[in-house]
């Protein structure tokens, strides 16, 4: 398939510029092969999932990784912004940065806080120590592992989605909304935005119900915003991340579906984490390490029945990923209503549940 059987056409106004609140109010539209197209709302979840279900989360949290500064050479200054990409060690990140073709390796980057008026721990300063082909940058910071860590929180600010960013301005609510309520491990600089719809009162509604939880770890990186480039899919190459399913949440998942129960994953790098994971029996191994993962209609699912997904960009991997897992002509159907009843698209937009087609 080519990159153009992937296109639609969005208005702007279903661009969501605010979660819903309460989180769990939002719309969600169940896709199940065979069954027509029912709109519901994220609280009724426990009502569509049965007991023994597991749902898997991505506890990854958020951290402030949009920063702004100066390129020092010499006497001469350049205005930059750098949105952190992945952690190449405890005093580097990987970056996208702008203007990043006036950038080269030995150039020192001053970072400038967010708030000037605030207490903080220290500088922020970094050296380029190299570009890649991809237009990621490798800042080696002054500082290391923890204290660079408070240092990023201190001046850094929520990486907003471009689609929303180009619109209004990050403020401190997007602090918290931009972030689930089970967050626990840093080091993501987008949200697993699925995860987002989530609310204590929910999580209690489905423990109730006898659905089961088990959170696994997806570092999301910005590469996740980056547009297609190539026409032709077999030469998109997506951004590596950084995932980990521990040894006792693998077995537990395998078990459960060989004795017949459903893994329903919440977001899609919860479901690219779990397919990386798993081989072809569908046993879903421990994992420790980054995933490239690229799904695509014709792709053989491994591991997951269920997917609680947000709706997506056009022309995006992870519009073709949905299209793999519930079916091409039934996306574009789901889409096409989805528009058509006025869902809110994109990271704090609506919500669907989708079921394999397979």
């Amino acid at each position: 398939m080519q990159l153009v059987d992937f296109d639609f056409k969005l208005p702007d106004s279903a661009i969501a510029l605010r979660p819903a609140s309460p989180r769990d109010s939002a719309r969600l539209l169940e896709v199940k092969a065979g069954e027509p197209l029912a709109d519901r709302h994220v609280r009724d979840l426990p009502d569509r999932l049965r007991a023994g279900d597991i749902l898997v989360l991505n506890d990854t949290r958020v951290i402030p990784a949009r920063l702004k500064g100066a390129r020092l050479r010499g006497d001469n200054q350049t205005q930059v912004e750098a949105t952190l990409h992945r952690r190449l060690g405890q005093d580097a990140w990987s970056a996208f940065m702008r203007p990043g073709k006036r950038l080269t390796p030995g150039d020192r980057i001053v970072f400038a806080p967010l708030y000037p008026e605030a207490v903080l721990p220290g500088p922020l300063e970094a050296n380029i120590r190299a570009k890649g082909e991809g237009g990621e940058i490798d800042l080696v910071f002054d500082l290391s592992g923890a204290a660079l860590d408070t240092a990023i929180a201190a001046h850094g600010a929520m990486p907003l989605p471009p689609y929303i960013a180009a619109k209004r301005g990050e403020d401190e609510r997007d602090r918290a909304d931009y972030q689930t309520v089970y967050a626990a491990e840093d080091g993501s600089v987008a949200a697993p935005t699925a995860g987002l719809h989530f609310t204590p009162e929910l999580f209690a509604r489905l423990a109730e119900r006898g659905v089961e939880m088990a959170f696994v770890t997806l570092h999301v990186g910005a590469g996740t915003f980056l547009p297609v480039k190539t026409e032709d899919l077999s030469e998109h190459r997506m951004h590596a991340e950084w995932g980990e399913i521990d040894a006792a949440t693998a077995q537990r998942l395998t078990a459960a579906r060989a004795a017949g129960r459903r893994v329903i994953a919440v977001g899609t790098t919860s479901l690219r984490l779990l397919e990386s994971a798993a081989d072809e029996a569908g046993v879903i191994h421990p994992f420790c390490d980054e995933t490239a993962i690229f799904i695509t209609p014709g792709y053989r699912f491994r591991a997951v029945d269920g997917l609680m997904t947000n709706f997506h960009l056009p022309k995006s991997t992870l519009f073709m990923l949905v299209s793999a897992f519930a079916g091409y002509g039934a996306m574009r159907e789901a889409y096409a209503h989805a528009i058509a009843a006025g869902y809110r698209f994109y990271s704090y937009g609506d919500a669907s549940l989708l079921w394999s087609a397979a």
